[in-house]
């Protein structure tokens, strides 16, 4: 479609909708035969009538009828877009997309998106929670949340969270008939509650300590994909696990769960938000403003 068919279809909208010329002229502050010169130059683009007129009346075609089918909503909803546009200069509208895991989410999300809601509510949030590597470009997002050492180098981000820690847990009972292990590689003796990721894989269990940084993967236990599941299989003594701290910070304080290898696990890189260099919609600055604040 050429640019300037846009004008000219509106104008044909126009007067089949008033069923006039001389109403349409009226209501778009035009003459008569401008909208006649209009109306013969898009018949002859397109190569068919569009309207039947007669000294006495006018009406769609059957071609026009059709085009119309389609026209008119279109219209509208062009009508309405630039109304809502134009409605409350600088007010954040559209709508926004994230990515996020579970952990992420309950965490950084949670506490500061009913806040951000209730003070931008022509902003439309979308929030997709998933434990997988999120391709957010193909998924159209417009930002993904994840943890600092996991981002792609092309993405811009921005730490959103403090740094985190992990947890290496068992259940007194479970440690009653197993030594506890006083070196990560004392694991291998021991059953390991592990996490299956979204691509099919245990998760790793990094540690660190005096610069020294060595990774084990988890065998011989019970697999979840769930941290609920994860956390209720080492308090029923099935093994030790791995796991965020403040996810066991509950069975731990009431001793259901006992804290192994403290001094391995080292603070690391928490939650940063990611997106491409082009992101730059004003509702998506009002939401970095409130996570950073929040």
């Amino acid at each position: 479609m050429r640019p300037e068919q846009l004008a000219d279809l509106t104008v044909f909208a126009a007067i089949a909708t008033d069923g006039s010329f001389t109403r349409a002229a009226k209501r778009l502050g035009v003459t008569q035969s401008a909208l006649s010169r209009t109306m013969k130059r898009l018949e002859a683009q397109l190569g068919f009538a569009l309207l039947t007129r007669t000294t006495r009346s006018l009406a769609p075609t059957a071609a026009g009828e059709r085009l119309l089918a389609t026209l008119s909503p279109a219209l509208a909803g062009l009508d309405e877009t630039l109304l809502s546009l134009s409605h409350a200069p600088g007010e954040a509208i559209g709508t926004l997309r994230i990515a996020s895991g579970k952990h992420a989410a309950d965490t950084v999300l949670r506490p500061m998106l009913p806040s951000f809601m209730r003070r931008y509510p022509g902003v439309e949030v979308e929030v997709c929670v998933e434990d997988g590597m999120t391709d957010i470009v193909a998924g159209r997002y417009d930002a993904g949340i994840r943890l600092g050492e996991r981002l792609e180098q092309d993405m811009v981000a921005l730490p959103i969270g403090p740094p985190l820690r992990v947890a290496v847990v068992a259940a007194p009972d479970y440690l009653r008939e197993h030594p506890a292990p006083m070196a990560p590689s004392e694991l291998n003796t021991h059953r390991c509650i592990a996490y299956r990721d979204a691509r099919g894989d245990l998760s790793p269990w990094s540690f660190e300590r005096d610069d020294r940084a060595l990774t084990v993967t988890p065998g011989r236990g019970p697999v979840f994909n769930d941290g609920d599941l994860l956390v209720a299989a080492a308090v029923d003594g099935f093994g030790v696990l791995y796991i965020l701290e403040d996810l066991v910070a509950a069975p731990v304080a009431d001793g259901r769960l006992v804290r192994l290898l403290d001094d391995w696990c080292a603070p690391f890189a928490g939650y940063h938000l990611y997106y491409p260099a082009r992101q730059g919609s004003r509702a998506f600055e009002l939401f970095k403003d409130a996570l950073r604040a929040a």
